[in-house]
């Protein structure tokens, strides 16, 4: 029997590739999002690449009467959980939004979920819960704080989600730490949508590519990595996707509570990123040294043996295809999904 699944969040960059390899690994998905964050053509986009049309819900996660109609309608055999909002910066201004979106939009999902014995969950956690770490690579059992609401936030979330399943063991809870999701979809047709201001490195450098930014702002050259500049675990937000399929299979033999990294385990430097998706794009690309921003850390990637070990996933796709994807994507849709 084909497994349907709930994705919420489901019209945004990580969402949509996941999507895509849920329906091409034979599962049945329904997609609520508020689109907030995200565009409904780009929900468009993966039923042309899938050839599955994907019934699509406009709601608030935080409207639990909604969400129980959804589950009643189409009863959903598990969740992944992206909905929420996800700029650090953002977070330190607007504190509120972020526990309201995040945390009592979280609360009302697991509601819903409970009510309509949906005991099956794929959260989306962040390695923003590890902070400062004392050492790199990173494993799952770091010690964990976090300097943000934004961090906070997931934290709070992945406490709550293992009181639940320590109140009830019916629950199967599967927490994915993400490092650095960058690239887009093969055809060049997905990606990170790049309207407004970026919050994350790569976007930035590939607005710049296409000449909507006049320069990159390096934060900081004065860390103690080889370069100076900060080290990230950048992944391929397809090898992302892939590692839900991977943890739903988890998720189906009932396998109670489990963290994991999904990460490549090979830090990169801000330079290097610009340097590789220089590579990618043909021509050298402006920057600029910058203060560092407060709250940034020298280094932070992961150490992936876990993963590997008990679902069989590991990243495949290396720096130079997560660059090439992203400029397909900027270069195809310099506006994103406007053009």
């Amino acid at each position: 029997m084909q497994e349907k699944i709930l994705v919420t969040g489901g019209a945004g960059f990580i969402g949509t590739h996941t999507v895509i390899e849920l329906i091409q690994a034979g599962h049945q998905v329904v997609v609520v999002d508020n689109l907030v964050n995200s565009n409904r053509k780009s929900l468009e986009v993966v039923e042309r690449i899938t050839g599955v049309e994907v019934p699509f819900y406009e709601a608030d996660i935080r409207d639990t009467d909604t969400l129980r109609d959804i589950f009643k309608q189409e009863e959903p055999t598990g969740v992944i959980h992206f909905a929420g909002l996800k700029a650090v910066g953002e977070s330190t201004r607007i504190p509120l939004a972020y526990y309201d979106n995040n945390i009592a939009g979280t609360v009302s999902l697991l509601k819903a979920m409970e009510e309509n014995n949906c005991k099956n969950i794929i959260f989306s956690s962040s390695a923003t819960v590890y902070g400062d770490p004392h050492t790199v690579p990173i494993l799952e059992d770091f010690p964990l704080s976090v300097t943000n609401p934004y961090g906070r936030t997931k934290l709070m979330l992945e406490e709550i989600l293992t009181d639940i399943y320590k109140a009830d063991s019916e629950w199967n809870v599967v927490l994915l730490r993400y490092f650095n999701p960058i690239g887009a979809h093969e055809s060049g047709d997905l990606g990170e949508n790049p309207n407004g201001i970026p919050n994350n490195l790569l976007p930035y450098v590939t607005q710049v590519a296409v000449g909507k930014l006049e320069q990159v702002q390096v934060f900081g050259d004065d860390y103690e990595t080889e370069d100076g500049t900060g080290v990230r675990d950048y992944i391929h937000v397809v090898d992302l996707a892939k590692g839900h399929v991977a943890a739903l299979k988890k998720i189906q033999k009932g396998s109670g509570l489990n963290v994991y990294n999904l990460g490549t385990g090979k830090g990169y430097s801000v330079l290097e990123i610009i340097q590789n998706m220089e590579k990618a794009v043909g021509r050298s690309i402006p920057y600029r040294i910058v203060d560092r921003r407060p709250g940034d850390i020298a280094a932070c990637y992961s150490d992936p043996a876990k993963a590997k070990a008990e679902l069989g996933w590991e990243a495949e796709l290396d720096i130079t295809q997560m660059c090439e994807d992203a400029w397909r994507w900027q270069s195809k849709h310099p506006n994103g999904f406007e053009d």
